[in-house]
């Protein structure tokens, strides 16, 4: 609990009452590697802080692949923030690479501290803006840059994935096949 208020406490000022009510608006919920936090085609349940764990953001593409086009790991906010929003069915998943417990926020929940704890939206705004930040800042250099050098730049912006997830969805985040992600990984060595 201690890791998610130090975080939310990055975009603004709450004194104890406020964070204890956030607090209080939370449930634990703990997934198994593989579970899914949101699906495709459901309406996302929950916000989540992710307290241990990873997990990847994915769809399948029009010729039935599976695209991982993100992860997330511990310390972290994971949503469908706008479907969640709007309570419309996602287009992508959310799943669990590994094992992962969260904090969870329901809609209801999610609602009342919006309406109760003043400055909340705008911590709320500063904190989406943040992930979004994050996921252009790791997801840009991957259009431009060859097979290798996004591999490289993995290692650098993720260096305690590597050995948490599969090299599967390693290769599917860099667009590039298993096959030529081991040559990559042999090439380097």
């Amino acid at each position: 609990m201690e890791a998610f208020v130090n975080y939310i406490l990055q975009f603004g000022n709450l004194n104890k009452q406020q964070t204890d009510f956030i607090l209080s608006k939370a449930k634990t919920l703990e997934l198994h590697k593989e579970d899914y936090f949101s699906e495709a085609g459901k309406i996302p349940r929950y916000v989540g802080f992710l307290l241990d764990g990873v997990v990847r953001f994915c769809y399948y593409n029009n010729k039935g692949e599976e695209i991982t086009h993100s992860f997330i790991d511990e310390n972290n906010f994971v949503s469908d923030q706008q479907r969640f929003e709007s309570q419309v069915v996602a287009s992508e998943y959310i799943q669990a690479v590994t094992n992962c417990k969260f904090l969870v926020f329901s809609k209801k929940a999610w609602d009342e501290i919006g309406n109760t704890v003043v400055g909340w939206k705008d911590i709320e705004h500063l904190i989406l803006k943040n992930c979004l930040l994050k996921t252009i800042e790791r997801r840009s250099p991957l259009v431009s840059e060859d097979a290798t050098t996004r591999y490289l730049s993995f290692i650098e912006h993720f260096p305690g994935l590597l050995s948490r997830v599969p090299l599967s969805h390693i290769a599917s985040y860099l667009g590039i096949t298993q096959q030529s992600l081991s040559r990559i990984r042999k090439n380097i060595r």
